[in-house]
């Protein structure tokens, strides 16, 4: 019996040594099957080129009392700022984001124009200060906006003339034993009521200095008993008798300008403009394919200077009233693909070039668009050039450059 036990033992021990082999034996599949999985995992990331971040610089926020254009970040792109009107801008209108992740320039800042700092108020007034606005305290004898004028009991001097017609014998009836005078519309008694006088009411002086409703979009004109508005050489008074509109030279054929010029009308006149091409310069050179347009002729494949010129160069013309109200839209570039040909991924604007670049900014206004704003009023008459270039992008490698060169006419005058 004890022989049988110690056969029994020893089968026991057998069979439980081929589970713990077998078991083993799996154990050692999982964990290569493991090891397989994971090394498949770190060749596929070995392979993996990852992205490397792209370079930014730290939000900028629009100053108190001011705006800020452009919502990009990223190296090269450029931030303006412009301050709200009664504020003068400190510090960059400009900043640029660097590689290094800092901005060019200075922190923006608006600080409020103190409207008395030019002494408005003449012959001893005192200038108090308001929200982009002034008050002179005037001393006595004197009155009027900016205490130019001389107070007087009597008729003011504007009102009397040598001219006849601004003076008329009054209208007078007896009435109750009592002499009753009167003046017609437009005219004021002027002496004692015995030998008393109608003079003409200057309406324009008086309209003035009482800061009442401005009578006249341009000049205003006395005449006996009312007025009349008139407007400058080169716009035609319209029928509300206030209002002045530019006359076309152009589409009216008023203009002399000679073959081969294009006539552009302008507030009060006309120009009279030939766009040319830029000669051409080493491997760069262009031909004009419209009057306002010119294209590139094809570059030698070699040349990097002759690719990175622009492809095309557009001449545009605008016509604006002085001190035309900020911020204001003047121009939008845009690009469109050639059919069968895929377009740029992303593009990029900016001022080239400019006698005036602190008064634009570039914007995009959406994926293909890019818009030249007017972000600091400009008051004439003058000239202004500016020069905005789009460039093209397709996976991050440029592909073209189009060049706009815009002339602004700024008017004399606020019409």
């Amino acid at each position: 019996q004890s022989c049988l036990s110690r056969q029994q033992l020893l089968a026991a021990i057998r069979q439980m040594q081929q589970l713990l082999k077998g078991q083993e034996t799996r154990f050692s599949e999982g964990l290569r099957a493991v090891r397989s999985r994971l090394s498949t995992i770190h060749a596929s990331l070995a392979k993996a080129t990852p992205e490397p971040p792209t370079p930014a610089c730290p939000a900028l926020q629009a100053p108190a009392d001011g705006r800020k254009f452009g919502t990009k970040y990223l190296v090269d792109h450029e931030v303006h700022f412009a301050c709200d009107p009664g504020f003068q801008l400190l510090g960059s209108s400009t900043r640029m984001c660097q590689a290094n992740g800092s901005w060019t320039g200075q922190e923006a800042r608006c600080a409020e124009i103190s409207e008395c700092s030019s002494s408005p108020c003449q012959n001893g007034g005192t200038c108090l200060e308001g929200l982009n606005h002034f008050k002179c305290l005037c001393p006595p004898q004197w009155t009027g906006t900016t205490c130019q004028y001389q107070a007087q009991t009597a008729p003011p001097t504007w009102s009397v003339t040598d001219d006849p017609a601004f003076s008329r014998q009054p209208r007078c009836a007896q009435i109750a034993q009592t002499q009753q005078c009167s003046c017609d519309p437009g005219f004021q008694m002027s002496g004692t009521a015995s030998n008393g006088i109608c003079q003409d009411l200057n309406e324009c002086e008086v309209y003035q200095q009482q800061g009442g409703p401005r009578l006249c979009v341009h000049a205003c004109v006395n005449i006996p008993g009312s007025f009349h508005c008139s407007c400058p050489t080169g716009y035609v008074l319209l029928g509300d008798g206030k209002s002045c509109e530019d006359i076309d030279e152009c589409s009216l054929s008023q203009d002399n300008c000679t073959s081969g010029s294009t006539c552009i009308n302008t507030g009060g006149g006309f120009q009279c403009v030939t766009p040319q091409c830029p000669p051409a310069a080493g491997n760069v050179s262009y031909v004009k394919t419209s009057p306002f347009q010119c294209e590139r002729n094809p570059c030698p494949m070699e040349s990097r200077s002759c690719h990175q010129a622009p492809k095309t160069i557009s001449f545009h013309y605008l016509s604006l009233p002085s001190k035309l109200q900020t911020p204001a839209p003047l121009f939008r570039m845009a690009t469109a693909a050639a059919p069968g040909r895929p377009g740029p991924d992303s593009l990029r604007f900016g001022i080239a070039s400019g006698n005036n670049r602190g008064h634009f900014v570039v914007q995009r206004s959406d994926r293909h668009t890019g818009e030249l704003l007017l972000v600091q009023s400009l008051q004439g008459p003058r000239t202004i050039q500016v020069d905005v270039d789009m460039a093209e992008y397709l996976d991050r490698v440029f592909q073209a450059k189009h060049l706009s060169k815009i002339t602004l006419f700024v008017s004399a005058y606020e019409f």
